[in-house]
């Protein structure tokens, strides 16, 4: 089968991009012939496609892109001349290369399969929060115009009017027309998908895989602390749990960076929890899997975040947020627990219903492996791909 995959990045950077990266290794791995369409960046790996890629897009294009612009029609069309893909793969492709491609690949008669990293054919600024800070569903029945009246992007009436004309251009009934399959990686984005009028027959969900193998350990014991990873912003619960773990006795070492690292630091002073920085792959394996648990105390709608997939496979337990799509993820007492999002008293009691329970860590990576594993996502996959 011949497989043509479409990101607005071509390296490792998001979510999307990692997933894009393993899903293009994978396919190839089964013996299918894979093209890729990305952004020109200066980051991308290389890649003999590079010759179709528009350019990077600069501040004057932000007016045009996200409405489709003449080289990305141009040299999107041309790759679907040369490549003749059985299905077009559509990944995180909104403003830089716009929905223009799922349309160009409907036109010319392409099978064209979406698989949704957040919410964006919903929100105009993809993630449900109202100035950043509050869950908002005001534009999912299709009148985005709460994007203009709240600034919701950047605070800007300039930028979000732009994302308000981008939402209107590209509505449902235009996004659904031209796409065959919408992947959902949790059942909670399938759901907000039809309560915002999308076709419940067009949805599928299918949660994501990751490379188990670099998930594997010769050994599960567990040191005298629990951990977060993740960006240090607010929609990411970190003050929340900042403020629950102050007041108790246990090590929390907080992996990542972000706009909030100097004010918590200034205010976990003289507390048992340490701040680690940016970590790469091989330094998150050994502080991930020695930790006793991994807290996700996300205040967003989370959709199927990698950071629950690759703590269980390291055969760590989470301790995650009942919000969006994490509560899928956690079977109470097995591989983890819940607590109420944004409760920072019930997420202080989970802490220590955490430590005083005990999990049987190998098992729990087992499983995880087995769930979470590249073998058992293609199968699905392929379902899917043989519908059309």
């Amino acid at each position: 089968m011949k497989i043509l995959l479409s990101n607005k990045f071509y390296y490792h950077r998001g979510g999307d991009c990692i997933y894009m990266l393993n899903l293009e290794q994978l396919l190839k791995e089964h013996g299918h012939d894979v093209a890729v369409f990305a952004m020109d960046y200066p980051e991308n790996i290389e890649t003999s496609w590079k010759m179709y890629f528009p350019q990077n897009m600069n501040k004057l294009m932000a007016f045009t892109r996200p409405f489709g612009s003449v080289e990305v029609k141009k040299k999107f069309k041309q790759l679907l001349d040369v490549f003749k893909p059985d299905v077009v793969h559509l990944n995180n492709i909104h403003t830089q290369l716009s929905p223009v491609i799922a349309e160009l690949a409907y036109q010319h008669n392409f099978h064209v399969v979406w698989t949704l990293h957040d919410y964006k054919l919903l929100c105009p600024r993809y993630d449900c929060l109202k100035n950043g800070d509050s869950i908002c569903e005001a534009c999912f029945k299709g009148d985005k115009r709460a994007c203009l009246y709240n600034k919701c992007m950047k605070d800007s009436k300039l930028a979000s009017w732009i994302g308000y004309k981008e939402a209107v251009t590209w509505s449902r009934e235009r996004l659904e027309t031209c796409t065959n399959m919408f992947i959902c990686p949790s059942h909670f984005l399938a759901d907000k998908m039809i309560q915002g009028g999308f076709d419940k027959a067009k949805m599928s969900t299918l949660c994501n895989f990751i490379d188990v193998h670099k998930c594997r350990k010769d050994s599960y014991e567990k040191d005298d602390y629990y951990c977060f990873i993740g960006r240090l912003s607010h929609e990411k619960g970190i003050t929340t749990l900042v403020e629950a773990a102050r007041q108790l006795p246990y090590k929390l070492k907080i992996i990542g960076g972000g706009p909030l690292m100097e004010q918590l630091k200034s205010l976990t002073m003289g507390t048992n929890i340490e701040f680690v920085g940016y970590k790469q792959w091989t330094e998150i394996k050994e502080l991930v899997g020695h930790a006793r648990f991994s807290v996700i105390p996300s205040e967003w709608y989370e959709n199927n975040p990698l950071s629950v997939i690759e703590a269980q496979c390291l055969g760590t337990p989470v301790l995650g947020a009942r919000i969006g799509g994490i509560p899928e993820l956690i079977e109470e007492g097995t591989n983890g627990m819940l607590f109420e999002s944004k409760n920072a008293t019930d997420l202080k009691e989970k802490i220590k219903k955490m430590f005083a329970s005990s999990f049987d860590y190998e098992e729990l990576a087992k499983k995880s492996q087995q769930r979470y594993s590249a073998d058992a996502y293609y199968e699905k996959l392929m379902e899917i791909y043989s519908k059309f």
